[in-house]
């Protein structure tokens, strides 16, 4: 495992990128043949540059034939999480979370749309990756109406595209946009200003894509802030290329 150390980085800086994100979580499985719509509907979100939008592929649908190679019982588990803060009694595909704080199916837009519309109103935790000379620094900004939270690292990958063989989905080919390949807890925000600095040099190594930071309530699941970087010379994390290119 990756180390993550808080440390005070000075600014040599090779690119940033910092936008006021909301961010939309889709949970989905190659093995649902309910999703393909959410998916198709998650890759025209990921090209909205006000929009962190991340594809998280659940395992408990590999056992109807086919297996989904992007789920995992990570991406599952942080599912459950949201069931349970939801008052779910259950978990379902195609899902999305928009920035903690609301759930819908993944493929009704209008309440998709509506959650991002009223999350654009709720205040914000400043965000920010810089490059530096060997790896990145995370900064976070300070505020007063902090709860205990998480601060989690989620590497994914631009897109994907898969022929499904097996399943409910037998027969088909399926993109898929910002598929999440990593999720990590790196750190604890309890509200005062802090720098994180990572390992981008890894994360490259494993050949992935952009590597997003999100601050979260450990209590109620509210997202305060988020950010991403590229990790690649090819595509902008939120331009179309990075949205829907299959690779």
């Amino acid at each position: 495992m990756a180390v993550f150390a808080l440390a005070m980085v000075a600014a040599n800086t090779t690119g940033a990128l910092g936008r006021d994100l909301t961010v939309v979580e889709l949970f989905t499985s190659q093995g649902c043949s309910s999703c393909p719509p959410a998916d198709a509907f998650l890759g025209e979100l990921a090209s909205r540059e006000d929009v962190l939008a991340l594809s998280f592929h659940v395992d408990y649908w590999d056992y109807i034939g086919w297996r989904d190679p992007f789920a995992s019982a990570a991406n599952t588990q942080r599912q459950r999480v949201y069931a349970q803060r939801f008052g779910l009694g259950y978990v379902y595909t195609p899902q999305m979370v928009v920035q903690g704080m609301a759930q819908m199916t993944g493929s009704n837009r209008p309440a998709v749309l509506n959650g991002i519309a009223q999350a654009r109103t709720m205040p914000r935790v400043p965000v920010e990756i810089r490059s530096t000379d060997g790896g990145a620094t995370v900064m976070i900004g300070g505020s007063d109406r902090a709860e205990p939270s998480s601060v989690w690292s989620v590497v994914f990958d631009r897109g994907h595209e898969t022929s499904i063989k097996r399943g409910e989905n037998r027969g088909r080919t399926l993109k898929y946009a910002h598929v999440v390949r990593d999720l990590k807890r790196v750190g604890e925000w309890t509200g005062e200003p802090m720098e994180l600095s990572l390992p981008i040099g890894e994360m490259v190594a494993d050949g992935r894509d952009a590597c997003a930071i999100i601050v979260q309530s450990d209590m109620t699941g509210r997202i305060f802030g988020a950010a991403l970087l590229a990790l690649d010379d090819t595509a902008a994390p939120n331009s179309p290329a990075m949205a829907g290119a299959p690779r």
